[in-house]
């Protein structure tokens, strides 16, 4: 199975385009090689049969056929002429003079190049040498062949030519045998991740692609993709948990409206029981809304369909009407509620949703702070970024459940029955990712101090 994937691959058929495209190149570079060799000696010998021929030439013009023959009888003998051929011969092609027995039957030609097969010297072992040489007819008719013997030029083209070959065939051999391991391998990877995510759609969450310890792109991509199911199965975890505290949440406010109004129909009834039924249960229909209006509002939020409304605001005018509003609910609790920092933040943002997320932030250190302490809030510069702070002197949290207080419906009082729904803390990280702040929980020594850094100055 696969091993027919592989052929089937399209990582395969491009490693074929690849392997004919340099294939054809090393081809063409090969082919090349071999004409530019072949043509550089077979030129080199034709130049050394032209001067040999120009000399003769000159001789018999000079001197007649006799000197000319004497000539030739001469270079035979001639060491430095060993490897040349010789061959005068009259209008009738009888030989007069040369080291042929015979004038060459392949060349009937009166002049000009060619080439033919002489005598091997041993015809049981080698091949007839190859001649080259150039035919010269003067105008008495007599005939002159002037020669070498390129045998060897012929066999080094023919070791030439199959060393092409054999190149060639192993470019595409050695380059198809190499493309069918890199898409084999590449296959079983792939093959691995869809087994892995058949095992997850069957099974659940709890898989994960096996990585090989190789450190390659493909282990790269199947860390990111345990990563991704990772963070999947924490925000199926998350919504889970969201959902049963929303359960949890509106069971509470349902059970006690069904209560009241049972009571209500097994009891007489009179105006002023009624009234107070209806405010109560309007109350209580009031706080499931608001549960729902924040969830609906994060969500917006995290979707960056806010940003259309952004402005260029100062930090310093919202924290001041952030506590101007939370002033009375402060006092209520002796709490002491102060301005501090700079005169004038500015930052580009949607202003109702940073008051919103300030006021938040104000409302919890109030509800959460020491009774009688006391809450600040802070807006400054550090290093060109604007930073806004609400620090207060109670109990602060747990640093093991820092991370968790902003998760949708997360309390650190587990069992629910103190005021709130546990969404203001997501929504101040919702509104600081909308606007690329950072949040930081930071010990005030006593009490906690949420910071929101932004990361430039508008």
């Amino acid at each position: 199975m696969l091993l027919a994937k592989t052929f089937t691959s399209s990582t395969f058929k491009v490693a074929l385009i690849a392997i004919l495209t340099f294939g054809s190149a090393v081809s063409a570079i090969f082919l090349f090689v071999y004409l530019s060799t072949t043509s550089y000696v077979r030129s080199h010998a034709d130049r050394a049969i032209l001067a040999d021929t120009q000399s003769l030439r000159e001789a018999y013009e000079r001197s007649g056929r006799d000197a000319l023959a004497e000539l030739i009888q001469q270079r035979m003998a001639d060491k430095g002429f060993a490897d040349g051929i010789y061959v005068l011969a009259d209008p009738a092609s009888t030989v007069l003079a040369g080291n042929l027995a015979e004038w060459p039957s392949a060349s009937a030609d009166l002049s000009g190049w060619t080439e033919f097969r002489g005598s091997p010297p041993a015809p049981a072992t080698m091949n007839a040498p190859l001649i080259r040489g150039l035919l010269t007819t003067f105008p008495s008719g007599d005939r002159l062949l002037v020669a070498r013997d390129i045998g060897h030029l012929d066999h080094f083209s023919a070791r030439i030519r199959t060393a092409v070959i054999l190149g060639v065939v192993l470019t595409f051999v050695i380059g198809g045998f190499t493309g069918f391991l890199v898409t084999r391998r590449s296959v079983g990877r792939i093959e691995s991740i869809n087994a892995t995510s058949r095992a997850i759609m069957a099974s659940g969450l709890d898989k994960r692609i096996p990585l090989r310890g190789t450190h390659d792109e493909w282990d790269a991509v199947a860390e990111n993709l345990n990563l991704m199911l990772d963070r999947i199965q924490t925000l199926m975890g998350e919504v889970k948990q969201v959902s049963d505290n929303v359960a949890h949440d509106l069971r509470t406010p349902l059970t006690r409206m069904r209560g009241r109004l049972e009571k209500a129909y097994h009891t007489e009834r009179t105006a002023e029981a009624d009234q107070a039924l209806i405010g109560d249960t309007i109350a209580d229909l009031d706080s499931v809304l608001r549960i729902f209006a924040s969830i609906t509002r994060i969500a917006q939020i995290e979707t960056q369909a806010r940003k259309g409304g952004f402005r260029t605001v100062n930090l310093v005018e919202i924290a001041g009407e952030v506590v101007e509003l939370y002033d009375a609910a402060a006092e209520q609790d002796a709490t002491r509620l102060s301005l501090a920092g700079e005169r004038e933040v500015l930052v580009t943002g949607d202003r109702d949703l940073l008051f919103d997320a300030i006021a938040n932030l104000v409302d919890n250190a109030i509800k959460h702070g020491r009774a009688g302490g006391e809450v600040t809030v802070a807006s400054e510069t550090v290093e060109g970024r604007p930073v806004i702070s609400v620090a207060d002197d109670g109990p602060g949290i747990p640093p093991e459940q820092r991370e968790h207080v902003f998760k949708r419906f997360y309390r650190l009082e587990q069992s629910r029955y103190t005021p709130g729904n546990g969404l203001g803390l997501s929504l101040v990280a919702a509104v600081a990712h909308l606007h690329g702040a950072r949040v930081e929980l930071l010990d005030n020594a006593p009490g906690l101090k949420f910071r929101l850094l932004f990361a430039t100055a508008a």
